[in-house]
């Protein structure tokens, strides 16, 4: 007794020393009235100070004007003979679900059927609702369920919709506001995850319980097929469709963000795959299991790498007859981005040196791999966005920082790609030019990064300049159109390029742009090697004389957030002016907010005292000091992200408010973690954050 008295007294007395000095705490409380007073309070001032200058009207309109543009390209979806888009503009604020057929859509202006109108929607409510997307029943795709958010967040109320009909199904499934995950079994049938009650969900805040529910039957009547460990991140169910109509159900238990338990369902029989945890299951080909590998893999005598693609019978995972195959290995400078899988062939990205590749690879008849590498551009980003399931035809995406989105379809038999679709120029990209260049980090890593600028730049030292990056979670940073990885059509070449800026992408370990050891090198105990590869290329910049300090500008949103301010923490002297978006900053607290125990698995436990002895390093929150002269910084949030907690952004600005730091606020009321839910919510912070910038850096 004595014993567990002592641990109960010490682990009392680290946390009164850790939170002691926390002055911000009530911060926390996202809709005390305490709290929501000094949000109004700091936006208002943020509205003074920016908004009301002739900058930030210009910036806005243009800003408004790109986001609003009748060209931008729709992302399109194939179901048969119908294409459907979401699609917002200043008649449709909050966005209509809408379709068309192939041959409507090759017009000039296609004529459209709108299926939801969100804005009528929201008004009929009483609230404001975002589309966050619906899931259909094939082959036909007309049984819907449609995921609905009050203010943007990451719950969602469900409701079933009959896609042919237009309308909701007014006895149909519905599930009221959770962090739900739910699929099709069939007609009468679905797998369910949701708030079912006490000790239903996960510590991070998703669901842990799997259930099957029949139409009909009361949600809490419905049989319970699975339960995960409290302690993971969420449980899902799912079923995949082989090509001769037979299905595949599975059951995921998300162990922590980059691992999980993998299990077959069948005849109420549930079995787990002999797969390692890191792998991920990217669809099924010829009735087998795509696999991605994320590390190395010794299975019953056979050696597989970190990266590899492979091509996995079920039997082989359940004790059976071995039979897997490799479909590609990654290379020095060449990885696999993603895997699209369909009857038709699987569709594989490369990313070589972050540049894309788009190939084919199918089987022929004798069992050997066929593989058409289609024809793009180079220094640009391909994403394939819809597969038709009976023809193999297919759409994908290309655009680079200077070339607009442009939407192509390729059929299956000549995999030529035809261009149906190509946003309007938003900026001139002819002025500017585009270059690649290497720099080295302080453990001698080579890291990329790009540069987008002007063709007659001098290079003096005094160009104002933008670096975005994020470092973190497998996201890999590719040349975009919008700059960074938000569908922004080009608004940063107007706001930003055309008025005389250098735009910087930066390719720093966390993500994925060399693979899955590109972003394991700055996992844990290794997080400050992103930001170490972050200053690499800022001095970079320095010594090709691009920029100086008092001209560079930094931003990132999310990670991207934790990343600003921490190398801000860092090195102050590198950075003229700070933009910091919907951020984790005090990383003591960071696993008891929201979903933050989530992701454990990429920064580790602060309440193990040797994991907060290393993350005490570098979290922002701690090591923001008195007496030093930090760059201006700019913070924007949203009340309703239920992803990343707004009192991140919130106790941050605050404690540098006190401190004497230059700090702009803005939080927006709705929006969820992207921070907006119509194009006039997001004009208005890309204005106040390029007014930001250009207020410091010129």
């Amino acid at each position: 007794m004595k014993k567990i008295n002592t641990v109960l007294i010490l682990l009392t007395l680290f946390y009164i020393n850790v939170y002691a000095n926390d002055n911000y705490l009530w911060l926390e409380e996202i809709d005390s009235d305490q709290s929501m007073q000094w949000v109004n309070q700091t936006n208002q001032k943020t509205q003074d100070k920016l908004a009301s200058t002739p900058l930030y009207s210009e910036l806005y309109n243009q800003a408004l004007s790109v986001l609003n543009n009748k060209s931008r390209l729709p992302s399109v979806s194939q179901q048969g003979k119908w294409l459907y888009n979401y699609w917002q503009d200043d008649k449709h604020p909050r966005g209509i679900y809408r379709k068309t057929t192939l041959k409507q859509f090759k017009k000039k202006q296609p004529k459209w059927q709108t299926i939801l109108d969100m804005d009528a929607y929201s008004k009929q409510h009483g609230k404001n609702y975002d589309y966050h997307g619906m899931t259909c029943l094939p082959p036909k795709g007309n049984d819907c369920l449609v995921f609905l958010s009050p203010g943007g967040g990451d719950a969602i109320e469900v409701r079933e919709f009959n896609l042919k009909k237009k309308k909701f199904i007014s006895n149909g499934f519905s599930v009221p506001l959770a962090k739900t995950r739910v699929s099709w079994i069939d007609k009468d049938t679905v797998y369910i995850g949701t708030d079912f009650g006490p000790d239903s969900m996960t510590d991070s805040g998703y669901p842990r319980i799997i259930k099957k529910w029949k139409r009909g039957i009361p949600l809490s009547q419905a049989t319970t097929l699975y339960s995960a460990d409290k302690n993971s991140m969420s449980a899902t169910a799912y079923r995949m469709t082989q090509d001769d109509n037979t299905t595949i159900d599975m059951i995921n238990e998300t162990t922590s963000f980059w691992s999980n338990k993998k299990y077959i369902l069948k005849d109420n029989k549930i079995t787990q795959l002999d797969l390692p945890n890191s792998a991920n299951i990217s669809g099924n080909y010829q009735g087998q299991l795509v696999v991605s590998l994320k590390e190395n893999w010794n299975f019953r005598g056979n050696e597989y790498i970190q990266g590899e693609i492979l091509l996995v019978s079920i039997d082989s995972l359940i004790g059976g007859k071995v039979s897997i195959e490799s479909i590609i290995k990654p290379t020095n400078n060449t990885v696999i981005e993603s895997v699209y899988a369909s009857k038709h062939g699987l569709l594989i990205t490369l990313l070589e040196d972050v540049k894309a590749k788009l190939c084919l690879f199918k089987k022929s008849k004798e069992g050997f791999w066929e593989i058409t590498e289609i024809p793009f551009h180079d220094n640009g980003t391909l994403s394939v966005t819809s597969v038709d399931d009976k023809t193999g035809d297919f759409f994908v995406q290309y655009e680079s920082f200077i070339t607009p989105p442009g939407l192509y379809h390729v059929k299956n038999k000549t995999l030529k790609p035809i261009l149906l679709k190509q946003q309007d120029k938003a900026f001139d990209g002819s002025q500017f030019k585009v270059e690649q260049n290497f720099t080295q980090s302080l453990d001698g890593t080579k890291i990329p990064y790009f540069v987008v600028m002007n063709k007659n730049t001098q290079f003096n030292g005094k160009n104002p300049t933008h670096i975005f990056s994020y470092g973190g979670f497998r996201n890999s940073l590719t040349p975009s159109y919008s700059g960074s990885y938000e569908a922004l059509s080009g608004a940063y070449g107007k706001l930003w390029l055309e008025r005389g800026g250098v735009f910087v992408l930066a390719n720093i370990r966390g993500g994925s742009e060399y693979g899955p050891a590109w972003h394991a090198a700055a996992l844990l105990k290794n997080r400050h090697k992103a930001y170490e590869d972050f200053e690499a290329v800022a001095r970079d910049l320095f010594r090709r004389n691009v920029t100086s300090a008092k001209h560079l500008g930094i931003e990132g949103r999310s990670n991207g957030g934790l990343l600003v301010t921490a190398t801000m923490t860092r090195h102050p002297e590198l950075y003229g002016a700070v933009v910091c978006g919907a951020p984790l900053i005090d990383m003591k607290r960071y696993n008891k907010l929201l979903a933050g125990a989530s992701w454990m698995g990429e920064y580790g436990n602060p309440d193990d005292p040797d994991m907060w002895d290393y993350i005490k390093t570098y979290s922002p929150y701690q090591n923001v000091k008195k007496d030093t002269k930090y760059p201006p910084i700019f913070f924007y949030t949203s009340t309703r992200d239920d992803r990343v907690h707004p009192g991140h952004a919130r106790k941050m600005a605050a404690k540098m408010m006190a401190l004497g730091s230059q700090v702009d606020y803005y939080e927006n009321i709705e929006g969820g973690h992207h921070g907006f839910s119509t194009n006039e919510q997001l004009a208005h912070r890309l204005a106040l954050s390029y007014t930001h910038l250009w207020n410091n850096l010129k």
